[in-house]
């Protein structure tokens, strides 16, 4: 089906944004080993800020665009066509802040959505990863409306230059340990980064952090006392779905070159392209992302008609599983089409 006028316009903007500005820093940030210059991290944020190409799902009465799942799946697909090291200094900020209150929104999310600040999100621990039920870090109430928070969360993107760092804890009252997400000021007292976390790809930030009597109000706590788990699902959602779009575009630029490989380099008196050894393989691989592509789309498809949360976070997990997975075959083909040129 064709796209809507103003979604293809978008995904137009998009695609010319990785083109004209992600795209020719790639190799910058990897000799850097993530980590850009501040004026390419700058000339990111305006670029994206005047192309309205940041904070998507966020409102526009907060400085995000009001896009629907569609358009943002959309989005997020051209965004994979380059390395993430570079795209994530674009202005944006997780979804859980949906849920704020209107004072953590001005403190938080509006500067965000104007590139001004960072957030992080800590829920991954020792013994606990996706599984947010296994988390050890508490935050028991001291006085009325007082909280000390205890713990340790391992691989927190964005953890050494966030400003502020959304944890996953238990808050503890009385028998009671009610998973709660706080909005943690990364400068307050007892918040310490124990490790700067080597990863096997290259990205600007990423580490542990411990948190020692780290004391909060009521007021950092994000959406509600108890209501982390449900929060923290809507953020899973959203990640899985966004990690299936960013394969399938990752797909996409493998594939384009591959072919641009292919039929332009002879082996044997023929094109490469011209021998079924490479031309097969292609297009195996070009099968799987237009599959994973309308699976994601699908799934956005059921988020933009308020479907059932539980059926789009199953779809959303799926279409990870699926194009993550495509996505490694796919750069194994075009690894060996360019080991037979």
């Amino acid at each position: 089906t064709a796209l809507p006028t103003h979604v293809e316009e978008l995904r137009a903007r998009a695609s010319a944004f990785v083109d004209e500005v992600l795209i020719p820093l790639e190799v910058t940030a990897e000799l850097a080993g993530g980590p850009l210059p501040a004026v390419d991290q700058s000339r990111i944020r305006s670029q994206a800020l005047e192309r309205g190409l940041h904070g998507g799902l966020h409102r526009r009465e907060h400085g995000g665009n009001s896009w629907s799942t569609t358009e943002w799946f959309l989005v997020e697909e051209q965004l994979g066509r380059s390395t993430n090291g570079v795209s994530w200094y674009m202005p944006n900020a997780y979804n859980v802040w949906k849920a704020a209150s209107p004072e953590q929104i001005e403190r938080w999310l509006v500067p965000a959505l104007r590139g001004e600040l960072h957030d992080a999100y800590a829920v991954t621990e020792a013994e606990s990863g996706s599984d947010p039920s296994g988390i050890t870090t508490t935050a028991h109430r001291t006085a009325p409306g007082q909280w000390v928070l205890n713990g340790e969360k391992w691989f927190v993107t964005f953890g050494s230059t966030a400003q502020v760092i959304i944890v996953m804890a238990h808050a503890i009252e009385g028998d009671h340990r009610l998973p709660t997400l706080f909005a943690v000021p990364a400068d307050a007292p007892g918040v310490e980064i124990i490790a700067d976390v080597p990863f096997t790809h290259n990205t600007h930030t990423g580490t542990d952090d411990a948190f020692t009597d780290v004391e909060l109000t009521d007021a950092d706590i994000v959406g509600g006392l108890g209501n982390g788990d449900t929060l923290q699902r809507l953020w899973f959602t959203e990640e899985r779905l966004a990690i299936a779009a960013r394969c399938i575009g990752a797909m996409q630029r493998l594939i384009d070159e591959s072919v641009d490989w292919a039929a332009n380099r002879e082996q044997g008196g023929a094109r490469l392209l011209d021998h079924q050894g490479i031309s097969f393989p292609i297009a195996d691989s070009a099968a799987d992302a237009a599959a994973g592509r309308l699976l994601g789309l699908d799934v956005a498809r059921l988020a933009d008609d308020g479907a059932d949360g539980k059926l789009i976070h199953g779809k959303a997990s799926m279409a990870k599983l699926f194009c993550s997975e495509a996505a490694i075959a796919v750069l194994i083909e075009a690894s060996n089409c360019s080991a037979d040129g």
